[in-house]
């Protein structure tokens, strides 16, 4: 199961951002370690098969998903728009587009350098997330983790608990493809008896002049809310861009 470690939760951001934000408490989920005896067969013979970088996607991207409760413990005043509207973030140099009434909520945790979740009003599942980490030297382009299809193929083995008896939670890759200095990836997860689960992720790397990072975007949606959502996840998370 995964462990719960603490974090600070900055309150959400307006259009504008406030020059002294102010701090709520909230909760990170983070994954743990996969042991050897945990592991399918495909687990131990895929083209990307290094441990640490595995355990590091893994928790990055299980983070993103656990992102709704940083969304719900933040509830902010939103610009109520019907367009969309360009939320550019210059000390982290990245930019993407949302719809204008949706609220922007700013985080922190161990091992993150910083946190982004774009939601619309309500209680809703569907949200957006920009989740950056630090990399180690060895990590010196995208191409580091492998091509897109192998990164892909990891990412959703590495996730993936159904062969488990009882099982786990269901991971299947919808489609995967590089463009723009980018690998996109589109995959389902779902536990047994709930509803599925839809993430369209999109992964980058630029440096800081100190270190190199790693940019996980991850929109999300309940497949059952997919005619409400759908269109305005996939434009978010394709409007991203590194600046």
């Amino acid at each position: 199961m995964a462990s719960v470690a603490s974090v600070r939760i900055l309150s959400p951001l307006p259009p504008r951002r406030s020059p002294t934000p102010t701090y709520v408490k909230g909760t990170f989920c983070r994954c743990r370690s996969i042991s050897s005896s945990e592991k399918t067969p495909s687990d131990r013979t895929t083209r990307f098969d290094l441990p640490k970088r595995r355990e590091a996607l893994l928790q990055i991207f299980l983070s993103a998903v656990s992102l709704p409760v940083i969304a719900r413990d933040a509830l902010a005043e939103t610009d109520l728009q019907e367009s969309f509207r360009t939320y550019e973030d210059e000390a982290n140099k990245f930019r993407i587009t949302i719809p204008g009434d949706w609220s922007v909520g700013a985080g922190e945790a161990d091992g993150i350098k910083s946190v982004t979740a774009f939601y619309p009003e309500g209680a809703s599942d569907s949200n957006v997330s920009v989740v950056i980490t630090g990399l180690g030297p060895d990590f010196t382009r995208l191409e580091s983790f492998g091509s897109v299809d192998a990164f892909a193929e990891s990412l959703v083995t590495g996730l993936d608990r159904s062969w488990r008896r009882p099982p786990g939670v269901a991971a299947k890759l919808i489609n995967s493809r590089a463009a723009n200095g980018l690998y996109y990836i589109e995959y389902t997860l779902q536990n047994l008896g709930e509803r599925r689960r839809h993430l369209l992720s999109v992964i980058g790397m630029a440096s800081n002049g100190w270190y190199n990072r790693l940019y996980t975007v991850t929109g999300q949606f309940m497949e059952d809310e997919s005619d409400k959502y759908r269109s305005q996840i996939e434009k978010v998370v394709s409007s991203f861009r590194l600046i």
